[in-house]
């Protein structure tokens, strides 16, 4: 076993490869054996720094006693003891209580989904094990691993490199210096500082340019970026635009309490002052009216609700594919109007297979190449063989490739053919490459064969492939190649191309010796490769839902345009009269031709990583919310402007993943669309939620006011008797009778037209016309049929009006919910879903027994309802309720017209 000081203590960048690797007790070619790296973690704890301090249990309970909303309980129930109202002072304290434990519950809830949400966000790396190349999670990274580094890779852990091909690693995140560092293997002197160590690679660093290989030397806190940082979340716990939204709420409704009560302190001064004599019940008579008022104005059951829902929606996300890595996406993502996209993997299977090999002007299907004799075809393999970083391995009896798709496909046809892919590769030795990338579309490689000679293979857009080649192979004949010639070749390609094929070219020559600066001259044009990706069988429906949602579906791809054009114009993006951009068109135009035209494009073809972030640009100077796809290292300026950047989980760099607002596991454009779907539908029930809930506060205050500052002046009230309703009462209707109903609300289904209704605007406040008009009509409607059923019940006692009022209230409350269920559509079209209703036969029966037991009503201050108080009570519910549905009814039917829903007049016609 490695000992523990010795891989913290030990210099090895002044080490040679075969020391270090002796002192580690691994192999640099089968890497260690898992059984040796299971007793390794065990040892050395899994490759994580040291997470940042989560509060306990305790904290979080005792956190929900620091906010505005329980804070005005809190002095309502000091007043209500000083004053000698002690079962009110009781109720209130047990009521604070199960506030904060409500609290505690949901913010408990949204740290563990949190944490799983970290897990399924945990980061993987390829790694060598017994002999062969699996992927790993970075955290299950030991000591002597092997570790394959490709261009895009972060950096797992602290790497002594072994293996390096024009390596380089953006070593910003430790030095500080932005310029990539190119690496080696040889040893270097001991006192050779940090950022000089050019055969280290350390954690938390980027690979931008080549690939290499090293062995772990350091993990987790051990680690050169542990020792000096904390870790930086995987999922961003930054405060959400709603929860800011909903401070303010709490501070709104504390302001509209505080004026309430100056006025009828003012009032009830002005009487005292003007009868000549201030008497002690006059503070008392404010008082009491304070701990109404107060109890009234806080809806309860409102702290940490939105943080809950918002984390529990970021659950269900992500069981469907959608990892939402940053809460505010999931606002954000029922705002989208522009789904930008790549066509590969997210559009299509992303299982690429060759369909058509042309060899100078001869077509070829797979089946027929078989029998081929073209002398040029042998060549072309062993080009497509080499010139390749994919592999094959075979899992459950099939072919699993392993890398890009696409090389996949092309070492999927030379096994078909009858090359021995992994005997070829061992034979002809890579000594020399220049890695593939979006902007270059070429990738050249230099082989030594047995006898020592050199050749060079390479391939990529036929274009690029052209400029490189001075000659070309023929009928088993090289001669110059001319502009005739390359006409053909292109005309071949366009041919291919318009079969929805993706085109590449293959090109090789032999050399004396690798010279850099002439491995991509003067090249032997060998032939053309067609390929095709299919769409996914679902991507039609997810383009008709996602239009039908009012958003603009956009193909960005790097293929060719023809090919672009086929797929999109097959899955409904591409439709006559649409434009269509290459990545060259784009270099032409400046911003402001961009900006003229960018709506009217649906299809870029040719597109570098750069224009994607050009695009992203233009339609946010034309006001949009815009998603972008991504997978490369390049792509994360596009991701991070963009208002949701969205990374492939599978094809995906982990730099593009780090800039991304949210990670498809599956890659695919119907989850983005599900995503967006399911965006809306949480934003949706968290706006039922407030408007069901801050209806009830808006009405109590509404009726407490009106009977204290008019009706019991009217009548002689004074004290507790101008109170229509006891703090113990209200406290019961917010949260006794409210909380479940409101908790039910959270989970409803979907309206059914969720997806065929325009995006959310950007900046539309949480209180939507929609909201405010359901609370105007309530206010408007629910206001005078409590005060009238309050005062007609008067004759007969104030307890009595005050327990016909509290009833009324009940009941109509569990009625709003239903009402709730949907905000535009009326009962008969979004039904109450079982939660609801179970949620309200509760509510119905807990109120009944606390009536029928020994002692509650006494405890409650209520009278039990009679038959007068009963016509009030299912009357008024009914009335406000059908008042509501009619008004949906109304404003449903005049905006599919005007496309206007919930017109203030509609509602006060109603």
């Amino acid at each position: 076993m490695v000992q523990e000081n010795t891989v913290n203590q030990t210099p090895w960048h002044s080490l040679s490869i075969d020391d270090v690797l002796a002192r580690l007790k691994t192999d640099g070619e089968r890497g260690l054996s898992s059984i040796e790296a299971g007793k390794r973690l065990e040892r050395y704890g899994p490759n994580i720094l040291q997470p940042i301090p989560r509060p306990s249990a305790f904290k979080i309970f005792v956190k929900q006693f620091a906010n505005i909303m329980v804070g005005l309980l809190i002095a309502a129930l000091v007043i209500s003891g000083l004053l000698g109202e002690l079962i009110d002072a009781i109720v209130i304290g047990v009521i604070v209580f199960f506030v904060a434990v409500i609290g505690f519950v949901q913010e408990y809830r949204a740290e563990k989904t949190l944490e799983t949400l970290k897990k399924m966000l945990s980061p993987t790396t390829v790694v060598v094990r017994d002999g062969v190349e699996k992927e790993i999670a970075v955290k299950d990274l030991v000591p002597g691993d092997i570790v394959i580094l490709y261009t895009g890779s972060k950096i797992p852990a602290d790497l002594r490199l072994i293996e390096t091909v024009n390596l380089q690693v953006n070593e910003a995140t430790l030095t500080g210096e932005s310029t990539p560092v190119s690496k080696i293997v040889e040893p270097l002197p001991e006192r050779t500082p940090i950022h000089d160590r050019f055969n280290m690679a350390y954690a938390g660093t980027v690979v931008t340019y080549g690939r290499g290989k090293g062995v772990v030397v350091a993990t987790g806190s051990r680690t050169e970026f542990g020792k000096i940082a904390g870790e930086a979340s995987a999922v961003s716990e930054e405060r959400t635009p709603l929860e800011v939204r909903m401070d303010e709420v709490g501070k709104r409704f504390a302001l509209i309490a505080g004026v309430v009560i100056a006025v009828i302190f003012l009032v009830e001064l002005t009487t005292e002052l003007w009868s000549g004599v201030l008497s002690l019940s006059f503070l008392v008579e404010v008082l009491l009216f304070a701990v109404a008022l107060a109890v009234a104005v806080v809806p309860e059951a409102l702290p940490g609700i939105v943080t809950a829902t918002l984390a529990i929606g970021m659950g269900i996300m992500a069981r469907r594919n959608a990892l939402v890595r940053r809460m505010p996406a999931v606002e954000t993502l029922g705002s989208t109007q522009v789904i930008c996209f790549d066509k590969t993997g997210t559009l299509t299977l992303n299982q690429m297979a060759v369909r058509e090999v042309c060899l100078y002007g001869r077509h070829y299907k797979v089946s027929e190449l078989k029998s081929s004799n073209d002398a040029g075809l042998q060549t072309l393999l062993n080009a497509v063989t080499l010139c390749n970083d994919a592999s094959i391995s075979r899992e459950s009896g099939g072919p699993i490739v392993r890398g890009d798709p696409t090389e996949g496909a092309l070492l999927l046809l030379a096994e078909e053919l009858g090359v021995d892919v992994e005997n070829v590769k061992r034979i002809f030795r890579r000594v020399y490459e220049i890695p593939f990338t979006s902007e270059r579309k070429l990738m050249s490689t230099v082989h030594q064969g047995p006898q020592g000679t050199l050749t060079v293979y390479s391939k990529g857009a036929v274009e690029k492939v052209l400029a490189i080649c001075s000659a070309i192979f023929e009928s088993g004949q090289i001669r110059p190649i001319n502009d005739e010639d390359s006409r053909n070749i292109m005309r071949e390609a366009e041919v291919m191309a318009g079969k929805a094929l993706r085109v590449l070219a293959v090109a090789y020559k032999e050399v004396d010796e690798v010279k850099p600066e002439m491995v991509e001259k003067e090249l032997i044009f060998l032939g053309l490769v067609g390929m095709m990706d299919p769409p996914r069988p679902e991507a039609l429906n997810a383009v008709k839902t996602a239009r039908e949602a009012g958003m603009k579906p956009v193909m960005v791809t790097g293929d060719h345009k023809l090919t672009a054009i086929a797929v999109a114009r097959e899955v409904g993006i591409y439709r006559e009269g649409d434009l269509i951009l290459t990545g060259e068109e784009l270099d032409r135009m400046s911003d402001e031709e961009l900006d003229r035209v960018v709506e009217d494009v649906t299809v870029y073809a040719r597109i570098s990583p750069m224009h994607k972030l050009r695009i992203v640009e233009a339609w946010q100077r034309s006001g949009y919310v815009v998603a972008m796809t991504g997978d490369g290292v390049n792509d994360a300026p596009a991701l991070k402007r963009a208002d949701i950047g969205i990374a492939t989980g599978i094809t995906g760099t982990d730099v593009s993943k780090e800039a991304s607002d949210m990670i498809l596991a599956d890659d695919n454009f119907a989850t983005i669309v599900k995503a967006v779907e399911l965006g809306r539908w949480i934003y949706e029930n968290v706006r039922k939620y407030l408007a069901y809930l801050l209806e009830a506060n808006l009405v109590e205050i509404a009726v407490i006011s009106s009977v204290a500052l008019v009706i019991a002046r009217v009548l002689g009230l004074q004290g507790e008797e101008a109170l229509p309703l006891l703090p113990v009462h209200i406290l019961y209707i917010n949260l006794a009778t409210d909380g479940l109903p409101a908790i039910a609300l959270g989970f409803s289904p979907p309206d059914p037209d969720i997806m065929k209704r325009k995006p959310i605007p950007r900046h539309e406040p949480i209180f939507s016309r929609e909201v405010r008009n359901f609370l105007y009509t309530v206010l408007l409607v629910a206001t005078p049929i409590y005060l009238l059923g309050y005062i007609t019940a008067l004759e007969h006692g104030v307890e009595d009006a005050r327990s016909r009022l509290f009833f009324m209230f009940i009941a109509n409350e569990l009625l709003l919910a239903i009402n709730c269920r949907s905000l535009t559509h009326t009962i008969f079209k979004a039904k109450p879903h079982k939660w609801l209703v179970l949620a309200i036969v509760w509510e119905i029966a807990l109120i009944s027994t606390i009536m029928a037991l020994p002692g509650g009503a006494e405890t409650l201050r209520l009278q039990p309802p009679n038959t007068e108080d009963l016509a009030w009570i299912l009357g008024g519910g009914i009335t406000l309720s059908t008042s509501i549905e009619l008004m949906k009814a109304i404003a449903h039917g005049r905006g599919l017209k005007s496309k206007d829903k919930y017109v203030v007049s509609e509602a006060l016609t109603v």
